[in-house]
């Protein structure tokens, strides 16, 4: 269980910050699409700065940034939105796109919903 809040996502991006339909024209036209991974506020600037489209806040911040030794399984719900909500923090322009870890969308529909959201 978590005690974050539980609030919805944006129904609009906020201005200057890729929105899926332009993402999706982008594809159209053959544009190329530069992702990277950040999990922090600083990296995320500077994916911004150099001008990236999507940025991914992975579950690999099990390992990467949590020590885990040789596993994403461990990393919770609660750790990815504190490192997807930092990232969004540093990323004006990029799409942020956040994993959904295991077992946070396994349980049932309601709850895979309930966290996406």
């Amino acid at each position: 269980m978590s005690i974050r809040p539980r609030t919805p996502a944006p129904a609009t991006p906020a201005p200057g910050k890729l929105a899926l339909p332009e993402l999706a024209e982008m594809k159209r036209h053959g544009d190329k699409i530069v992702m990277v991974t950040a999990y922090d506020a600083s990296s995320a600037r500077l994916a911004d700065q150099a001008g990236i489209d999507l940025i991914l806040v992975g579950d690999t911040a099990a390992m990467v940034v949590l020590g885990h030794e040789s596993s994403t399984v461990p990393v919770t719900m609660d750790e990815m939105l504190f490192m997807t909500r930092a990232v969004t923090r540093g990323a004006r322009r990029p799409l942020v796109v956040g994993d959904m870890p295991f077992g946070s969308y396994q349980v049932s529909d309601e709850e895979a919903v309930q966290n996406a959201i």
